[in-house]
């Protein structure tokens, strides 16, 4: 396996996926509503129609579960300051899990299955790149746009937080702290690897990008029930709970690996016709 002959892959499908509106759309315009209208809705509506009563019913359970130090924080805040907080620091952080693995499963998704619609997959498999060049230059072309997205994602969300909390806690700049970073540059690159490995498999599997990327899909569904467990009170995003995360998706990148390479057969994808 050489990194040089992975990226003659990558900038080859690079090429074909810059042009194509259909994949760049969803890693374009997601990212902008978890960043931007999001947090402007959460600043801006309790400011407007006034909800001081319901503020602590909607950050009720996961309140209880919040570190010590931060319920001591919240309770000397008036009730939309301890929304924004609370949701800023905490609530949003599942949703930065959305967008690595929409991401890099939308670009994997065109890998295999991609170069079966353009009718190139036996011209890409009968150049002389190793089995190991063509799978880690695919890896390749979904995660760096994927990560680049993320942590460009990060920065826009940190701006737009701290310009509401100069506002809201006196010129205090919520974002980043170590645990974001942690939870940044920790889990979500894990995260899209996972996500990439899954839909690469699954690209080589069916006949085209749209099955793929169908089918690929169902890899959100533990995300938003990541959501719903935190809204819920059950986890909080701490620092034991991203470390348990890393370490989880660390084995299952392992293990999707494995799978990634003994479903990678060139001569079994000539044979199904690509």
């Amino acid at each position: 396996m050489k990194f040089e002959s992975a990226m003659l892959v990558f900038w080859k499908d690079w090429k074909e996926i810059r042009r194509n509106y259909q994949v760049l759309a969803p890693i374009i315009f997601v990212p902008l509503v978890f960043t931007i209208v999001l947090p402007l809705i959460l600043v801006l509506v309790p400011s407007v129609v006034g909800m001081p009563g319901t503020a602590f019913q909607l950050i009720g359970p996961m309140f209880e579960n919040l570190p010590p130090e931060v319920r001591a924080a919240v309770s000397g805040m008036g009730a939309e300051e301890a929304i924004v907080y609370v949701f800023a620091l905490y609530f949003f952080a599942p949703f930065f899990l959305i967008i690595p693995i929409m991401a890099s499963s939308v670009l994997a998704s065109d890998s295999f299955a991609g170069e079966k619609d353009r009718k190139t997959l036996e011209a890409l498999l009968a150049t002389p790149l190793t089995e190991g060049d063509l799978l880690l230059g695919k890896v390749l072309v979904a995660f760096i746009p994927s990560i680049i997205v993320t942590f460009a994602s990060f920065a826009v969300y940190c701006v737009v937080v701290d310009l509401a909390s100069v506002l809201r806690f006196g010129g205090e700049l919520l974002l980043p702290n170590a645990l974001w970073v942690l939870f940044i540059f920790g889990v979500t690159p894990l995260v899209a690897l996972a996500g990439i490995g899954v839909t690469v498999i699954i690209s080589l599997r069916v006949k085209g990008y749209r099955e793929a990327q169908q089918m690929s899909a169902i890899l959100i569904a533990p995300v938003l029930a990541l959501v719903f467990a935190e809204v819920g009170g059950a986890i909080v995003f701490g620092p034991l709970m991203i470390l348990l995360m890393i370490g989880v998706f660390a084995l299952v990148n392992a293990l999707v690996l494995v799978l990634g390479i003994r479903h990678f057969h060139r001569e079994e994808l000539l044979t199904r016709g690509g």
